[in-house]
């Protein structure tokens, strides 16, 4: 019986016409890109939570696009920043939609990186050899987190004023230069003009620096290759297929789908992630009831907050996105995919759990039961990574694993149509 082989695409000639040949021989970008996305050898059983990176990339490139249009129109100056956002909303032709393009495109860029962490998670993308990718991936994070709480204080609003005051004033925890932090950070000794206009600089070059870390994230990826739901490495042509068309249609459906939602929100519910009191203009003398983060920072701020003391909380909220470094080492276990793990699974769905549960405390007041519930949930957080990882990882006994991804297909094939 022969065994049957994946049918190939018929080669083509390198270049049609004799511009892009010369071009290539000079600059071969075209080179690079058939190899990079045409040619790119892909494991062939990447189901829909591989679109993650994609859309995430695309997100970035409108955030970009947006924010430069927005940063023609601003005047960072507190006298003016509040005003010249509604300028943007009535005076400028669609300056609504790309203002709300802008905001909801932060909420939907976190929301598509941490569905991609979650992903890395659970089929063990993180493990050997792909440490580095996994922590250039974290570097990504902490730029969006400053990038993005920078952004924040921009319109000038009162959430925004206080917000930098609270999340500034932390700084000043850390002995000895903690007073000489805050006072870089502001421009001075308080919120005011030159803080605005450094986080206004800041906000503005933080995505090209962002631009530069993904470019090595996708070196990163293509050193190894993508991870795929069995965890198991290629070792065989048959367990690959090119990247263009296969995977190049599925992104498409899926960028398709996603800005469907993305238009959803942006026009009819383009102020749902946004704070209602933000839209009153910045008062020094009138402190905000309640103080809270955009929703991506509530986890951390939860965290911050279950501490007794302002240094504890400091030191806990950046360990809570520092420990994400240590992952790889953390967990021992050799098996990557979740689906093999017994132990490891529901664990993985008990700390899903967790991260929602320290989101909702974050936007309580911390006083009470919601106190207690924080502190239970932070206290689970760094158990999770420092404890059950490592310990999961020693008693697990994990199920059978496939030996290549072409049994891994088989398997689920034959599991689907029982």
């Amino acid at each position: 019986m022969t065994k049957k082989k994946h049918p190939q695409r018929p080669s083509r000639p390198l270049y049609d016409n004799p511009v892009s040949k010369w071009i290539d021989k000079r600059l071969p970008v075209f080179t690079f890109i058939r190899h990079s996305l045409d040619e790119y050898p892909t494991p062939k059983n990447l189901n829909w939570l591989w679109n993650g990176g994609s859309l995430a990339g695309i997100t970035l490139l409108i955030m970009i696009i947006s924010g430069i249009t927005l940063g023609m129109h601003y005047n960072p100056d507190p006298a003016d920043a509040f005003n010249s956002i509604e300028r943007i909303m009535r005076d400028v032709n669609y300056g609504w939609l790309i203002r709300y393009i802008h905001v909801n495109g932060a909420s939907f860029f976190f929301i598509l990186v941490y569905l991609h962490m979650f992903r890395s998670m659970y089929y063990g993308s993180y493990k050997a050899p792909r440490e580095l990718l996994w922590i250039v991936g974290v570097l990504i994070l902490l730029l969006m987190m400053a990038t993005a709480f920078m952004g924040y204080v921009l319109p000038w609003g009162q959430m925004s004023f206080w917000g930098a005051k609270v999340i500034t004033n932390l700084f000043s925890a850390i002995p000895v230069f903690g007073d000489s932090i805050v006072q870089w950070l502001l421009g001075g000794p308080n919120v005011d003009a030159p803080t605005l206009h450094r986080f206004f600089v800041l906000h503005y070059l933080l995505p090209f620096l962002i631009v530069a870390f993904v470019a090595i994230h996708l070196i990163c990826l293509h050193q190894f290759g993508s991870n795929n739901p069995s965890g198991v490495e290629v070792k065989k042509s048959e367990d690959q297929i090119p990247f263009h068309p296969y995977y190049t249609v599925k992104d498409l459906y899926g960028l398709t789908i996603y800005l469907l939602v993305f238009a959803g929100f942006v026009f009819f519910a383009p102020n749902f992630f946004m704070e209602a009191v933000n839209y009153n203009p910045a008062n020094p003398l009138v402190t905000p009831p309640h103080i809270a983060p955009e929703w991506y920072f509530l986890p951390f701020y939860a965290i911050l907050r279950s501490f007794p003391d302002k240094l504890g909380g400091v030191i806990g909220m950046f360990s809570a996105v520092s420990v994400l470094f240590f992952l790889p080492w953390l967990d021992r276990s050799k098996i990557k995919s979740a689906a093999y793990r017994p132990m490891f699974r529901p664990l993985f769905w008990v700390f899903i759990l967790n991260c929602l549960i320290l989101g909702w405390i974050g936007q309580k007041p911390p006083q009470g039961w919601y106190l207690i519930i924080g502190r239970l949930a932070t206290l689970y957080y760094f158990a999770h990574f420092l404890i059950i990882l490592p310990v999961v990882g020693w008693l697990e006994r994990p199920l059978t694993v496939p030996s290549s991804i072409s049994e891994y297909c088989k398997r689920e094939h034959n599991r689907r149509k029982k």
